[in-house]
């Protein structure tokens, strides 16, 4: 090889090694989705099981404070949240709402018992569940109740998105999963 293209054939060497590694190097890595959401209390699965219909990735806004009249030392408040595919503002898909409580949560009209080893009711629309007894103190609460409460207006039988036994199947599914994993959280 004549001495005088050496230089060009290193120039041209090491670009190649460079655009092969530029177009073998990873993206820019995203961080992991969270699997555990809304305090703790839902798996990303089961979060994703209530829809619309339109589909987009599940994420959250957590919000707590204290009670409003300083009675209550208690709440929690869960937005899931759905992208849209043509905004870059997400849509509200359900809420999951903590909150120490004064009385129990008696049935609501046309609800459905939760099922064995819980308290409480189901409908299509909203659905609340009582945490076990000790758990409201446990949560450094004063009022003798937890509820957990499944705001669903998304499913709401006049809207007609999602039917009835299935969004009963699913806010049933959802909300013992929260009320479980909320009890353990608390060790009660």
């Amino acid at each position: 090889m004549d001495k005088k293209w050496l230089p060009l054939t290193v120039v041209l060497g090491v670009a190649g090694v460079a655009v092969v590694t530029a177009s073998l190097w990873p993206d820019e890595e995203k961080p992991p989705l969270p699997q555990s959401l809304c305090y703790g209390a839902l798996s990303r699965q089961t979060a994703e099981l209530i829809d619309d219909g339109k589909g987009g990735e599940v994420s959250t806004e957590e919000y707590e404070s204290k009670g409003e009249n300083g009675d209550y030392a208690v709440f929690k408040e869960c937005s899931v949240l759905r992208a849209n595919p043509d905004s870059d503002y997400p849509r509200g898909i359900f809420k999951l709402i903590i909150a120490d409580e004064r009385h129990a949560s008696g049935p609501r009209k046309n609800s459905v018992p939760l099922g064995p080893g819980f308290k409480d009711w189901v409908r299509p629309d909203e659905s609340a569940a009582t945490l076990p007894a000790g758990c409201a103190a446990r949560m450094g609460s004063t009022a003798p109740y937890i509820t957990v409460t499944l705001m669903t207006p998304s499913q709401e039988d006049k809207k007609g998105l999602v039917p009835h036994d299935t969004a009963l199947r699913t806010n049933t599914t959802v909300l013992r999963e929260a009320a479980r994993n909320l009890a353990r959280n608390a060790g009660c």
